[in-house]
């Protein structure tokens, strides 16, 4: 397991002070988890929670399957059976499976877990049977650390349903001791007459990647490949499919919609920016590692973090992997905005505009709710406090595999990588510059979060795993999943549909 050197921290401030001096107590030598951290004061820090008593009470969790998410998960209900008497019990649960897990019950009135952990675009689905976070939270100073827009990710129309427990979006990983090496560049130039650099758009990337692949190029006797991409149908690849789009598709000057026109709500799936986009993504096809074509998140984060490819652009867990102390890449990984584009499909004029373009992309994170209708919530929401908590929050942030992301404007200090992690400071510095840019950009993607948002991501997998496949073309696919958006709009109900829309086009349109 990772471990981690100390440092205190003031959180009525937001401020993280370090220590020179490994600070032990009492509750980092009975968990191990925080042993250089120590406890950190807070309301719910380990002191405050092993002053509640829920013995005799039992607290139930569904979550995601181990590792991402669901160990950190277990690992906290474990302590939190220790501080407080309490019994948790955690299921676990595939991906795919985590919506119908929670929705299929609430839709039948019951409540069979008291906490559920999901997407956050879950929420315009899941929210009315979803008890608001109490003010006491709140109010709290770490909850007033929480980002802006992660407080927007886990709210909706002002009330917060989601307990913020992670914080994604998607960025570029590449191999620093590769794109920065004067002699690989040497090489590069005289292969290729290009210059080798941090891909500025994905038509670079695909060049730089297929070079790349399947050649040993840092010399560990194992043949390396060009990048690691979550592509399996269902687990995840729409979200990969969204990155690879914004460059193209999410035009500064055509405000009002990314997935849909909001006025109309007609797709904007199937317009030449997607399609552009997907064409890249089969390009991506010949420059994967063996069997890369089926990679989920976890093949994604091992890939990568463990040194296989030369870049990877999901969430931050691969980064994390591949910077942990017992990986034979730390400090010879980059962090870097996604990947751009030369053109940018202006759907107003229905024209490409020759300009360069970025966007970033803020990705659904992990969230997490408590059912309406439990009637442990006082205890649930301890727990999920618990879990974010300063010393879990500074210990989890470490472990790649576990899937808990920076959502605290104090994450992004880069003095918390260098002096508690052991990252080169030139590394600490870009990565959480490239995270805090994203939360300053103008022209950025939210998740999808309207009625049916399952069947509109669900649609988006079968289309393109179809155009990976080489079953339809990249246009052909992405009009058949265009007729299927059309369909569902249809079944839920435009309007429905629209008003939902409308709040996650605000926060696109910097309107919220």
């Amino acid at each position: 397991m990772k471990t981690i050197k100390t440092f205190a921290t003031v959180l009525l401030s937001g401020l993280m002070v370090f220590s020179p001096v490994a600070y032990a107590d009492k509750w980092s030598d009975q968990f191990p988890h925080i042993k250089a951290t120590g406890d950190i004061p807070g309301m719910c820090s380990y002191e405050e929670i092993s002053k509640k008593d829920y013995s005799g009470q039992t607290l139930k969790i569904n979550t995601h399957a181990i590792p991402v998410m669901g160990e950190p998960t277990a690992l906290h209900a474990e302590q939190f059976e220790k501080l407080t008497g309490a019994k948790v019990e955690v299921t676990h649960t595939p991906a795919g499976d985590l919506y119908s897990k929670a929705m299929v019950p609430f839709q039948a009135g019951q409540a069979p877990y008291d906490i559920v952990f999901g997407f956050s675009n879950f929420i315009n689905d899941w929210k009315r049977y979803l008890a608001p976070v109490p003010k006491k939270y709140m109010n709290s100073p770490e909850m007033k650390d929480v980002t802006k827009s992660h407080m927007g990710v886990s709210s909706w129309d002002g009330t917060m349903y989601q307990y913020p427990v992670d914080g994604d979006r998607h960025y570029l990983k590449y191999r620093k001791d590769v794109i920065d090496n004067p002699e690989m560049q040497k090489k590069y130039k005289a292969d290729t007459g290009k210059e080798l650099r941090v891909p500025r758009t994905w038509k670079e990337y695909g060049e730089m990647a297929k070079y790349f692949n399947d050649w040993d190029w840092d010399g560990d006797g194992e043949k390396e490949y060009g990048s690691a991409e979550v592509m399996k149908k269902d687990d995840l690849m729409f979200a990969a499919f969204f990155s690879r789009s914004v460059a193209y598709a999410k035009n500064p000057r055509t405000p009002g919609g990314f997935f849909f026109d909001l006025e109309t709500m007609k797709p904007n799936i199937n317009n030449p920016g997607f399609v552009e986009a997907l064409t890249d993504w089969v390009e991506a096809t010949k420059y994967v590692p063996p069997g890369g074509t089926n990679f989920g998140l976890g093949d994604e984060i091992g890939s990568f973090g463990g040194g296989q490819t030369l870049f990877s652009f999901s969430w931050d867990d691969a980064f994390i992997a591949a910077m942990q102390d017992d990986s034979p890449i730390k400090n010879k990984v980059g962090a870097a905005p996604l990947p751009g584009s030369d053109r940018v499909w202006n759907r107003a004029s229905n024209s490409w505009e020759n300009q360069f373009n970025q966007a970033p992309y803020i990705v659904w994170g992990w969230a997490v709710g408590v059912a309406k209708k439990s009637k442990v919530k006082d205890m649930a929401f301890d727990y999920l406090c618990f879990f974010s908590n300063g010393a879990n929050h500074q210990a989890d942030l470490a472990i790649g595999r576990f899937g808990v992301n920076p959502f605290k404007n104090s994450d992004f200090d880069p003095n918390i990588y260098i002096n508690s992690m052991g990252w080169d400071p030139e590394i600490a510095n870009s990565y959480t510059k490239t995270l805090l840019d994203m939360e300053k950009s103008n022209n950025r993607v939210f998740p999808l979060r309207v009625p049916g948002v399952f069947e509109f991501t669900s649609a988006v997998a079968t289309g393109t795993s179809k155009a990976l496949a080489g079953q339809l073309s990249p246009q052909a696919a992405l009009d058949e999943v265009a007729k299927e958006w059309e369909a569902i709009v249809s079944r839920v109900g435009k309007k429905a549909v629209q008003k939902a829309y409308a709040v996650g086009v605000k926060m696109e349109d910097n309107k919220l």
